[in-house]
């Protein structure tokens, strides 16, 4: 019996293998971001402190109320409230899936105004 020669290759198995790999990365950089993983970073003692910036959360829910700091408020005073937060302050965005786009799409034309310059938008897997 004779063996025909190997004229290509098939790189379907490597192709699954790198994907898995790329999708173990991608989840323990997601967990290790939101705190999830404990880690115990080293000391050092010429370490300079940084400021922290603010952190701020703004929701939107289904219904379409918008809450600054899980207190319900208007699009005017999240305006007036946003207004008072310096430009690098970290604004997280959580909206929920079904609320209406519109409501998301005020909040960010809010932000896209005053120039904030760090914003999170916050999803599920």
């Amino acid at each position: 019996m004779k063996r025909k020669p190997m004229s290509s290759m098939n790189v379907i198995p490597f192709i699954d293998i790198m994907l898995v790999l790329l999708v173990m990365v991608l989840t323990t950089a997601t967990f290790i971001r939101q705190g999830i993983i404990p880690v115990d970073l080293p000391e050092a003692k010429s370490a300079e402190k940084k400021s922290n910036e603010k952190e701020v959360t703004i929701y939107v829910t289904k219904k379409g109320e918008i809450f600054f700091e899980k207190e319900r408020v208007e699009l005017s005073e999240l305006r007036s409230r946003l207004l008072e937060l310096s430009k690098t302050d970290i604004v997280v965005l959580r909206s929920d899936k079904e609320s209406r786009f519109q409501d998301f799409v005020s909040v960010m034309d809010i932000l896209k105004k005053l120039n904030h310059e760090s914003l999170y938008i916050v999803t599920s897997e």
